[in-house]
Formats: C-alpha cells, structure tokens, sequence
C-alpha cells in the first residue's frame, strides 16, 4: 500500500474538525473525556497550531491518515521524541468508524515507523493501548511491535482510569 499519511496543515482544520465530530461517539470509548469545545474548529485550530510548534520544536510529528480517495481518515502523533541516549517516542493513533478496519491504522502506524526511523533516526517507538482494544493490538502486532509490558490505571480513558498493554519496536 502507498503511503497513507502525511503532515497536519493548518488548512486542514475545518475538515479535521468535521471527522472528529462525526466520530466523536465512536472514539469516546478509546479517548480521554472531551471539553465540550474540543469538537469546535477554534479548539481544533488550536490544537494543531500547538502540534504544529511542537513539531518545529522536533518532539512530534502530526499526521492525518488519508483513504484510498485521499480524503482525511484519521490521525496519528508520532509524540514526545526524545533525543540524547534514548530516541525515542510514542505513537497514539485513530481511524474513523467508516473507515475502521479497512487496513488504514496499519499502513499508517508503518508510515509512522518508516517515518520515525529514517527520517527522525530514532531507536524505539512505544505505543499503548487498551486491554480491551484487540483491534489496536492487532495493528501493532502487524507493524512488528512487540508487548513488554502491563501499565496499571495508565491512562484516563473515557472517565476512568485504565490499564494498558505496552509495546515497543526496536528500529535499528
């Protein structure tokens, strides 16, 4: 599959607003719970003003997924890099429900991989996901990465605390 991703534009807002929106209630079992301004173009504005700094100041990369169509289907943080003797960072990604399943997540976790090791040089990538999201495991397993781990109430997820299976993929 080519490449399906590619960096955030701030040109990118309205329509990334509209999928987030369109999504919200599928996601909101798999995301941290929501400002009621978070599905507003001035918040998604802002949010990718911040990760589009953060990606000028080289601790993440802001990804949309794209569809076989070229239409906005997703998105993907290649977050916190860290440089010095750990290189490293994480991934969080997400497809839409119309798009869910058709192989999206895993060529762009790829691209991500790809992306994050010769482009960034970086040594590790780490990814979490739900206990329950055997789906996101599946797209981590596709992409070589390999469990190392169970991370107690790691993150809140959709009001509570959750536990998370870790993974990483060494890439050199």
């Amino acid at each position: 599959m080519d490449r399906v991703t590619r960096l955030l534009q701030l040109s990118d807002v309205p329509e990334l607003t509209a999928l987030c929106s369109e999504n919200r209630e599928f996601l909101a079992p798999w995301e941290p719970l929501r400002d009621k301004d978070f599905h507003t173009e001035t918040k998604q504005r802002a949010l990718a003003e911040a990760a589009l700094e953060a990606h000028a100041a080289g601790t993440r990369v802001p990804l949309l997924i794209l569809n076989q169509g070229g239409q906005l289907a997703g998105f993907l943080n290649i977050n916190g890099i860290v440089r010095g003797s750990l290189q490293s960072a994480s991934l969080g990604y997400w497809v839409s429900r119309t798009e869910n399943g058709a192989g999206l997540a895993t060529a762009a976790v790829a691209d991500a991989v790809e992306h994050a090791r010769s482009s960034l040089g970086l040594h590790r990538l780490q990814a979490e996901a739900l206990l329950h999201n055997a789906g996101s495991q599946r797209v981590l397993a596709k992409n070589g990465f390999t469990r190392f781990g169970m991370a107690p109430k790691y993150l809140k997820i959709a009001g509570r605390w959750q536990d998370h299976e870790l993974f990483q993929k060494i890439l050199d």
